[in-house]
């Protein structure tokens, strides 16, 4: 393998994806990994880590499911620890806004003597698009549970070019770069935005926790996503994350995207797209 090669773990995730495009697209040789390819990179596997670090000079790391978990703490320390052994210069770590889980593994990877970088970033503005709520804007009615709090949603390009920076400029290492869109807005905000930019009306009907959990339930979603949104709802939706932060800007020297921007942007794809009256999409 090319000594400069960059391993990617996480490569199908919505940052490590763009990450790894992003590299590929100015000539840097990337290794992105997952449970998936070959090699293959498990986070409750550590045996399937020392292949997949060797010859790489730096890394690009998001933990699956997520860094909230008990288990994600222990899993970077060792993961760091093999990291440093393989030769491993810097790493990348995508984290998350107050979260205490979070900020311990975030400790870990400043404490381990690898050069370092952490993208602590707010919620996604693509899991509007990308992820479970997709659906319901496609039926153009949202349930979510009752949420009154504001959250300045960060466009994943943004958190993208951001960790290349950081890979690439020797300046930006050792640094910590707090991620957020530009302003803090409400879920109905969120869907109003979604409505101008589609020009197809959207609903958002908030429903209790309880309610909520028990129809992600019906519908099959797994008990770690159900836990992680309870937790979502219940403790990081307390207005804790309300504020901006201007990390994009101190890391690429240009503000943040906006939401109406990425809800324009994401339009344009094609996939908010419904199916006209009459007819089923297929």
């Amino acid at each position: 393998m090319n000594e400069s090669t960059i391993l990617i773990v996480g490569k199908h995730g919505k940052t490590g994806a763009r990450v790894e495009a992003r590299l590929q697209a100015a000539g840097i040789p990337t290794r992105g990994v997952s449970r998936s390819t070959s090699p293959a990179f498990d986070w409750e596997a550590p045996e399937t880590w020392p292949a997949v670090l060797e010859g790489v000079r730096a890394a690009y790391v998001t933990y699956h499911p997520d860094l909230s978990v008990p288990q994600a703490e222990g899993a970077i320390r060792d993961f760091v620890r093999m990291a440093r052994q393989a030769g491993v210069e810097h790493i990348v770590l995508l984290s998350g806004r107050g979260e205490d889980g979070a900020k311990r593994a975030e400790d870990v990877l400043r404490a381990s003597g690898i050069d370092w970088n952490v993208v602590r970033a707010s919620w996604f503005a693509q899991n509007f698009s990308e992820n479970f709520m997709l659906d319901g804007i496609l039926a153009g009615e949202l349930v979510m549970p009752v949420c009154e709090s504001r959250e300045p949603f960060i466009d994943v390009d943004d958190i993208a070019d951001v960790a290349v920076a950081a890979l690439l400029e020797r300046g930006l290492r050792n640094r910590l770069f707090e991620v957020t869109g530009p302003r803090s807005m409400t879920f109905a905000e969120c869907m109003a935005a979604v409505s101008e930019a589609t020009g197809q009306p959207v609903k958002l009907r908030q429903v209790p926790l309880d309610a909520y959990l028990a129809a992600l339930a019906d519908q099959g979603v797994p008990p770690m996503m159900r836990s992680l949104l309870e937790e979502l709802f219940i403790v990081l939706f307390d207005g804790r994350n309300a504020a901006t932060a201007d990390g994009v800007r101190e890391a690429l020297g240009r503000p943040a995207a906006d939401f109406q921007a990425y809800a324009r942007k994401t339009a344009a794809t094609g996939v908010w797209d419904r199916a006209p009256a009459g007819r089923v999409a297929g």
